[in-house]
């Protein structure tokens, strides 16, 4: 049986010889037997810790043909591709034949006998994966503790070329103007959103342009200034049962063969003399779809699981698989509620019903869909946000704090009629251009309607904010196929910080009451403490809202009969009073509630205080709107 340190630097010593054991049997079915070594060595506990990963460890320090683990969102698939499965060597010298096994690898031995009767050609699909957009940097320096891996002893890391990263800052830099470096970072307004303010490239970043020069490879990054390597995942089983946009933790053999590139330039260079026929595929297309493996590794999957959720400090596990880690959790949501509810006032300027709302927001999740309606999102407006201090920033940087995957969009005439926010296929390249609401699920998009000016919004503008209200309404993005829309259902908890009433679609509106003297904002806004006083509370309130996100909820026969009668009450005096939409909200609203306590099924009093809070909600957004009549 294989030692540990054999079946993760060797990986393919173990599949090569449950091929050669299966020689003279062709039924032994040793495909399926090397999936199940793999799939439980890594269900073993901690084992798959013991793997190094893709996102921590910069690729010149991992052996190549060693397994790895990748954290990914699939960002496109490519067409499927044929690949000699098993294939015949001959020794010159001997003239000896020996049958070898072509299955996870790029390139083969030397030696093929290509007119051998044994050769067997199999398919295998591609993916373009990507790491998940809009991670937040205290994700990533968990997951780099948790699973920090050595790389192997054996191995001698060895960096003769310069890497495309620096090569693409010296060439950026060069070329563009100061001003047009200062934009390309789209919708992160503050500096330090996206990398703690730490300016010094690391070692696995990417460009933060998703436009290149010809020279260079798009690494095609759903968000602008996104750190990390990309990979093309090859799959050979049930490739069907995988989605575009899902997330996944893959592991799988890693191959970076210089060869790669050089049969890349041979068939490039040779492109020119073949009969178009021969060729179908197009320069740009060959470009994008075998890129040097130095920049996009290649990584033969052997297994995959899909991603819950990428809080590390949740077990990998559905909470329903770990009732111990449950039960303790559940035991102090209560208290851990309050503790967040108090933090949220002091943040929200003293106002303790807008930090209510910001809650339920943040846990709110869409558990399923009922023809096109998603069940579950709860799009927050916070209106009424002060324009002093930039307020709205510094509320973002707080709730990147606590969100696992987040990205912040101001809303600017300018970054409206630039950004592309819906990906688009490209067809001469033949692959899916992302754009910025190509997210994972779960994701926070923070929409910053502070930074609206006057102007005019362009063709490319008026699609994009038909985009943000369809995504905010159905749960769903069209994607450009230049001669039809395509829509992909996702996931996406959408906050909308506005001065006055959002123009955007939204489930809840709240108007920020600030319990701070208009002349003092500015000075409040400064004494703010941007994290908690301690790393185990803000660690608490990060395991608060993942798991109460991820918890089931029921309503009894009982409650939903006082549902229907509190709701037939409710009409009996004024039929005006109260809505069909206002129902659904007061139902939404009581969910949260709910789960925000850690109680997976509604109660009276539950049902009680959901009423009572959208009460005080909407005599809020009466009386305010009596104050400023011209508001709609």
């Amino acid at each position: 049986m294989p030692s540990t340190r054999d079946w993760i630097d060797n990986p393919l010593e173990v599949v090569e010889g449950m091929f050669a054991a299966s020689a003279n049997d062709p039924n032994s079915g040793w495909e399926a037997k090397a999936l199940e070594f793999f799939k439980e060595k890594l269900k073993e506990k901690d084992s798959h810790t013991l793997v190094p990963s893709v996102n921590d460890i910069p690729l010149h320090y991992l052996k190549p043909n060693s397994l790895v683990r990748f954290r990914c969102l699939i960002q496109d698939m490519f067409d499927p591709e044929f690949y000699m499965g098993v294939y015949e060597t001959v020794d010159p010298s001997t003239d000896t034949k020996v049958l070898r096994c072509g299955k996870y690898k790029d390139v083969t031995e030397c030696g093929v006998e290509l007119n051998s009767n044994n050769i067997v050609t199999s398919e295998r699909q591609t993916f373009y994966c990507v790491p998940v957009p809009g991670e937040n940097l205290w994700v990533k320096e968990a997951c780099s503790a948790a699973g920090r891996v050595l790389p192997s002893t054996s191995y001698v890391p060895s960096r003769q070329k310069r890497s495309y990263e620096e090569d693409e800052d010296m060439d950026s830099m060069d070329s563009q103007p100061q001003k047009q470096r200062d934009q390309i970072t789209g919708g992160q307004s503050p500096a330090e959103l996206n990398g703690g303010g730490d300016n010094k490239r690391q070692e696995t970043e990417a460009p933060s342009s998703q436009a290149t020069t010809g020279s260079h490879l798009d690494l095609n990054f759903p968000l602008p200034g996104e750190k990390g390597p990309s990979c093309l995942v090859k799959v050979y089983e049930d490739w069907d049962s995988f989605r575009l946009n899902e997330t996944l933790e893959v592991f799988g053999i890693l191959s970076v063969s210089p060869a790669l590139s050089a049969l890349a330039d041979d068939k490039d260079s040779s492109s020119s003399l073949l009969d178009p026929a021969d060729s179908m595929e197009t320069a740009e297309e060959q470009r994008v779809h075998c890129p040097p493996a130095s920049l996009v590794p290649r990584l033969h999957m052997l297994y995959a699981r899909p991603v819950a959720h990428n809080n590390p400090l949740l077990p990998c596990a559905a909470l329903e698989d770990n009732s111990a880690f449950l039960s303790s959790t559940l035991s102090e949501m209560a208290s851990v509620r309050e503790e967040l509810l108090a933090y949220f006032t002091h943040v929200l300027l003293g106002d303790a019903l807008a930090a209510e709302y910001l809650i339920l927001h943040l846990i709110s999740n869409v558990y399923a869909r009922r023809d096109v309606l998603p069940l579950g999102k709860f799009t927050l407006n916070l209106s009424g946000c002060p324009t002093v201090g930039s307020y709205t920033e510094r509320l973002y940087q707080i709730l990147q704090q606590l969100v696992p995957s987040s990205f912040y969009l101001g809303m600017s005439l300018h970054n409206m009629n630039q950004m592309r926010l819906v990906p688009r296929k490209d067809y001469v390249a033949n692959r899916l251009v992302s754009g910025a609401l190509q997210l994972a699920r779960n994701t926070s998009l923070f929409l910053d309607e502070t930074k609206l000016e006057q102007g005019q919004l362009d063709p490319t503008g008026v699609r994009n904010v038909t985009a943000l209200g369809n995504l905010i309404s159905w749960q769903k993005v069209d994607y450009d196929f230049n001669y039809h829309q395509m829509e992909f259902p996702c996931n996406i908890n959408v906050l909308i910080a506005s001065e006055g009433r959002s123009l955007l679609p939204s489930d809840c509106q709240i108007n920020i009451h600030p319990q701070v003297a208009p002349e003092l904002v500015s000075e409040y806004l400064g004494s703010i403490h941007m994290h908690p006083q301690t790393s185990s509370q803000l660690n608490k309130f990060r395991l608060y809202l993942s798991v109460a996100r991820l918890l089931d909820y029921n309503i009894s026969d009982e409650v939903t009969k006082s549902v229907e009668d509190d709701f037939v009450d409710m009409r009996k005096d004024d039929p005006q009073s109260i809505s069909a939409e206002d129902l659904h909200r007061m139902l939404v609203v009581a969910r949260l509630l709910s789960l925000s306590s850690g109680q997976t099924s509604l109660s009276r009093d539950g049902w009680q205080k959901a009423k009572h809070m959208e009460l005080l909600r909407s005599s809020r957004m009466e009386q305010h709107k009596s104050v400023n009549g011209n508001e709609p």
